[in-house]
């Protein structure tokens, strides 16, 4: 078995938190804020529930997973339904056996969606079924600009369009924005957004709130981000998010729905994108999903892997009937065809939003 020890964040020493960040900085695609020690703790002061397991190899830390633990030994990765990318921080090269680390940590099940498919302990217990979007402003914004437009000219002439109404009425971007009744605004409009999309309401629990606040009070390399755009005088849209030294995470944006005309979510991140080249940011994370926007606008896509791995329990027998279900639900015709794994995902998503 390997040596691994489970512990809260604020029990990591010096050693271990040094090593984090030198395997972070290893790894281009351990550069998005999720990965960083600033989320660990601020997702630590939220939620009682985080732990991290530290694998360590004679008598050195070779890797970490941070986590949720949960009923039964039912683990979630770090930040629930809002942690989009997740996984191992671990040195390069190290080998990591998922399945034994989870089980010398005492877990019974450990499930994950958003693992960067460059991470091989995970891809034995899943399969990549996504890829998260990036904007690459690695060469500078002109350079992003030029190269998506050439291959996306419709969608950008679009976006021309309608900057140009936007100029038209007045526009200000105001990119670190610090007003208390943008934030509030923002969060409303999602709200307001996931109701009306039937999706569940991420901001109805206490702690998703508190976890933003924590952010936007961190003064380390990741922090919380509000970005606003005004139209007009008028607050028309906003960006929740949080950014690391070169990667800024997409996170939650919305709008002002008398302002749709103007489009003015896109209009945001555009000049959003713009403003953060000039301050080191050199990719912009979409995350995942299926829309139009992400693919005329990402540059590339990495892939993500989703599955789970357990050992003989309770929970483990219930995850493996819920994984026989779902791929059996797959095989089928639609509508049918999916709706075991939607069901799933939906009860998982309830879990991990009201565990504390």
């Amino acid at each position: 078995m390997p040596d691994v020890s489970v512990c809260r964040a604020e029990e990591l020493g010096r050693a271990e938190r040094e090593a984090w960040c030198a395997f972070r900085a290893a790894d281009p695609l351990l550069a998005s804020p999720y990965f960083s020690l600033d989320f660990l703790d601020a997702m630590a002061g939220v939620r009682h529930d985080v732990r991290v397991l530290v694998t360590r190899e004679a008598g050195r830390p070779a890797a970490f997973l941070p986590l949720h633990t949960g009923l039964l030994g039912h683990a979630r990765p770090l930040g629930g339904p809002l942690g989009d990318h997740h996984g191992l921080i671990a040195e390069p090269g190290a080998r990591i056996d998922l399945a034994r680390l989870v089980e010398a940590g005492g877990i019974a099940v450990y499930d994950f969606f958003g693992v960067p498919g460059n991470q091989g302990a995970f891809r034995a217990h899943g399969r990549i079924e996504d890829g998260s979007w990036v904007i690459d402003l690695s060469e500078g914004f002109d350079a992003y600009l030029a190269r998506r437009t050439a291959l996306e000219p419709k969608a950008f002439r679009n976006l021309r369009a309608r900057e140009r109404k936007i100029e038209e009425a007045g526009a200000v971007l105001r990119v670190d924005d610090r007003r208390a009744h943008v934030l509030e605004a923002g969060l409303a409009w999602k709200s307001a957004q996931y109701r009306r999309t039937g999706h569940l309401d991420v901001f109805s629990v206490g702690w998703t709130r508190d976890l933003m606040s924590a952010l936007l009070a961190s003064r380390g390399e990741t922090r919380g981000l509000v970005s606003s755009l005004e139209i007009g005088g008028r607050l028309a849209a906003v960006h929740v998010g949080m950014r690391s030294a070169r990667v800024m995470h997409y996170w939650f944006p919305s709008y002002d729905p008398d302002f749709s005309q103007f489009g003015p979510g896109l209009a945001l991140l555009m000049r959003l994108a713009q403003a953060l080249s000039e301050d080191g940011v050199q990719e912009i994370h979409l995350g995942p999903g299926d829309y139009d926007f992400k693919a005329q606008l990402g540059s590339w896509q990495f892939p993500l892997v989703r599955g789970y791995v357990g050992r003989p329990s309770f929970a483990g027998a219930v995850r493996a009937l819920a994984g026989s279900l779902e791929r059996a639900g797959d095989a089928l015709p639609r509508p049918v065809g999916g709706l075991p794994g939607r069901v799933f995902r939906r009860i998982d998503l309830m879990a991990g939003i009201h565990a504390r």
